[in-house]
Formats: C-alpha cells, structure tokens, sequence
C-alpha cells in the first residue's frame, strides 16, 4: 500500500478510539503493552499522529517525566503502511518536542531496540533508569519481570547519575 503524506501532528480527541484500536493491536499480539481507553483520552496531548486520509497511521507519544527527562511511548504504525518510515518520523517529532522544551533526556521501553538505535538512541539497563520511570511499571502486568529493552538518547552524552534525574 502507499504510505499517506508523511505529516505530523498533534492527535485530536476524535483520534483517540483509532489510537486506542491500533496501540491495542499490538498489544493483543504481545509486541507493545496495551493502553486503556482512559489514559489515552487523558494524555491525548502527548500523542502525535500520521493520517492516511480519516485514518490514523500511525501514533507515538511523548510524555514528560520530570525537568530533565521524557518517554516516548505507544509507537505503533498500522500494519499495511509498516517500512514506510512513518515511525522514524513520530519518534523525531518527540525527539524536536524534547529539545525545543530543553528536556535533555528521552527513553523508551520497546521490543525493538533495533529501531530506536538507528535514530540514536543506546540501550541501558533497566536499573540505569531513575525511579521516577517505575510508576508506570507498577501497574504493569509483567512487573517486576519486565521483558523490554531500555534505551536513552540524550543531547549531551553523560552518565544518567549526573543529569540531576537518577
């Protein structure tokens, strides 16, 4: 299939059941967590979208922790439009959306490391990780054996520890 305009934007409340639909997709095969219906409507601000036509997608998130340190999350491009960079271009928007706001550092927590170290992220480990991340964690039904891989990308290249977020 070809891949719609590759335009970012900012999702909108009627995004939200297609967000939900396509994150939970994913979910239901085990390659990301599900998301409930609630939260996304709650964090609807920190998702950016990709249309094809009325459709989204494509989706990511970027949600701020703290001063100095974000996440993206919920990636997720609809199956027929995957290889068509679509998420390269949402996790550059977080990316911009972090370093325009002067936030220093973004992870994530995937099942495809591959992907985000080709955009420059690098993997850490779990225990690398402030506390401030394991809130959300706690509510996850794989905790405390998470099967994810951790990875950062930051602006500057300096030990967690010394980024006043450990």
């Amino acid at each position: 299939m070809k891949a719609p305009k590759a335009q970012v934007e900012k999702a909108r409340i009627d995004d939200v059941l297609q967000i939900h639909r396509l994150v939970n997709y994913y979910a239901e095969r085990g390659e990301m967590l599900a998301r409930p219906l609630s939260e996304i409507y709650e964090n609807v601000r920190d998702f950016f979208i990709i249309r094809d036509g009325d459709r989204v997608a494509a989706c990511a998130a970027f949600h701020i922790l703290w001063a100095d340190l974000a996440e993206v999350k919920s990636l997720a491009v609809a199956h027929d439009l995957q290889g068509q960079r679509l998420g390269t271009q949402l996790v550059k928007a977080c990316l911009g959306e972090a370093q325009g706001l002067g936030i220093g550092t973004v992870f994530c927590l995937t099942y495809k490391p591959d992907f985000f170290q080709h955009l420059g992220f690098r993997q850490v480990t779990l225990m690398e990780l402030p506390r401030k991340v394991w809130g959300e964690c706690l509510r996850c039904p794989k905790f405390p054996n998470c099967d994810e891989v951790a990875l950062i990308y930051q602006w500057e290249a300096k030990p967690l520890s010394q980024v006043g977020i450990a």
